[in-house]
């Protein structure tokens, strides 16, 4: 079964969806292919201010009543709290695909460290040194190496993988991330919204039913 995530990598409901893809990353012959849509890249990356911090935040809790997932004081503190920082995902979507260029399946678990040094640890990782420290971190220190001088092969799967994303996201109509796209071919097709917030149980129904 192929599965592709439309996601980014500092969307709050993205973490909120982490346990659903741990889930579907167990299901017996599923392959997941994580597509980076950079909805907060680019044009999409904006300046910290209270205002922003303060609706992050009212949105963070919704999230984790509905998930369990963990926004720390620590984040609302040294994350939100930084008046002026950056919100980019460019620095963390391109750890992921730095990651991929070598190991495909570590893109999952480049992910998971990502968010938890974010949303846990209130670690910055919209800045590019951060990033770069929380690959090392995990061990990913080839990757690490590679984000320091972007070389051109790196920015190039970056830009295609943010492309391919865009372009599923425009096929299938998705309003938005997470979104999970199943099967192959003609076949594929966009999981109805909030599937990867319904339970276990409807998540299997839903993958059972593509």
């Amino acid at each position: 079964m192929n599965i592709t995530y439309l996601f980014d990598p500092l969307c709050g409901w993205c973490y909120g969806a982490s346990g659903a893809l741990e889930q579907l990353s167990r299901v017996a012959g599923a392959t997941i292919h994580l597509a980076p849509t950079g909805l907060f890249a680019g044009e999409g990356a904006r300046s910290m201010d209270q205002s922003f911090a303060a609706y992050a935040w009212q949105n963070d809790q919704r999230i984790a009543r509905l998930t369990g997932q963990i926004f720390s004081e620590t984040y609302r503190q040294q994350v939100l709290g930084a008046t002026g920082a950056t919100f980019d995902s460019a620095p963390a979507t391109l750890a992921i695909v730095a990651v991929g260029l070598q190991a495909p399946s570590d893109e999952l678990a480049t992910l998971k460290a990502l968010q938890r040094a974010r949303y846990v640890d209130g670690r910055d990782n919209g800045d590019i040194g951060v990033v770069i420290g929380i690959l090392a971190d995990a061990g990913f220190t080839d990757a690490a190496d590679r984000l320091r001088v972007p070389d051109p092969e790196l920015m190039a799967a970056y830009r295609a993988r943010i492309a391919a994303g865009r372009a599923d996201m425009a096929l299938f109509g998705a309003n938005g991330v997470p979104a999970l796209v199943v099967g192959k071919g003609d076949s594929r097709r966009l999981l109805p919204n909030g599937a990867m917030f319904g339970g276990p149980e409807m998540l299997v129904a839903q993958l059972e039913a593509a």
